[in-house]
């Protein structure tokens, strides 16, 4: 028996049910790198109500632009496939989750 694994694009991975935050960075970019245990911190605490997907930026230059990415490191929420919020920079973990918990909350009564 054959079993095939299909590949989820960046479309589809965006516009599920799960909010999903996009780290767009390069590897050269320092602050960038500070962002991955921050992000690691975040996966632990929200566990499946939350994806996190990393983008670079150098290898993904039309996702990017599609998005508007002028600096790096940054991070978009989806929904659904809209855009919930977008920042750039580094932000804490505790930030970070009162910021998606916050925006999902909006949507929600949207």
């Amino acid at each position: 028996m054959e079993t095939t694994e299909k590949k989820l694009n960046f479309t589809d991975i965006i516009n599920g049910d799960t909010p999903v935050l996009v780290d767009f960075y390069a590897d050269w970019c320092m602050p960038c790198r500070m962002m991955a245990p921050i992000l690691k911190e975040l996966k632990n605490r929200m566990g499946d109500d939350l994806t996190i997907v990393k983008i670079d930026t150098e290898k993904n230059p039309d996702i990017a632009i599609r998005y508007q990415v002028r600096g790096i490191p940054n991070l978009l929420l989806f929904k659904n496939g809209k855009v919930l919020w977008q920042q750039a920079g580094v932000m804490q973990a505790d930030q970070l989750q009162s910021m998606i918990q916050q925006k999902l909350s909006q949507y929600a009564d949207a």
